[in-house]
């Protein structure tokens, strides 16, 4: 899942390249604009253990949103805040370089737990709430 705060566009290329292995949809579409975070958390997280790829970490400082990510089945991926700056197509090619890392991530860590994807290295830096 690609939340509101990045392009629709980004999500529909993903959703391109990885057709047979992922299924990649931003929050608009499923949702409609303006859904609140607390809704979609809770909603994503009684299906099972979704990805997310994210902009907001907004979530991480508002309590409600905090505590909705934390007692979830999700995993997030949040662009560093250098990285959420840059142009889109630095965006894709960044989480193109680290998609093999993420999908590695996700296979091994619990619900709720958050990471900053860097603007250079390979390495994921745990978010700590």
């Amino acid at each position: 899942m690609v939340d509101e705060n990045l392009p629709p566009a980004l999500a529909r290329s993903l959703a391109a390249l990885f057709i047979q292995q992922h299924h990649v949809i931003h929050l608009r579409d499923r949702y409609g604009p303006g859904v609140k975070d607390v809704e979609w958390i809770r909603e994503l997280s009684a299906e099972g253990r979704w990805a997310i790829i994210s902009g907001d970490r907004r979530i991480t400082k508002v309590h409600a949103e905090y505590q909705a990510f934390r007692n979830s089945q999700l995993i997030g991926f949040f662009l560093s805040r250098g990285l959420n700056k840059a142009p889109l197509i630095k965006q894709m090619e960044r989480l193109l370089a680290l998609w093999d890392v993420i999908e590695q991530q996700a296979d091994i860590v619990q619900g709720g737990a958050i990471f900053e994807l860097p603007m250079t290295s390979r390495r994921l830096g745990q978010i700590r709430f």
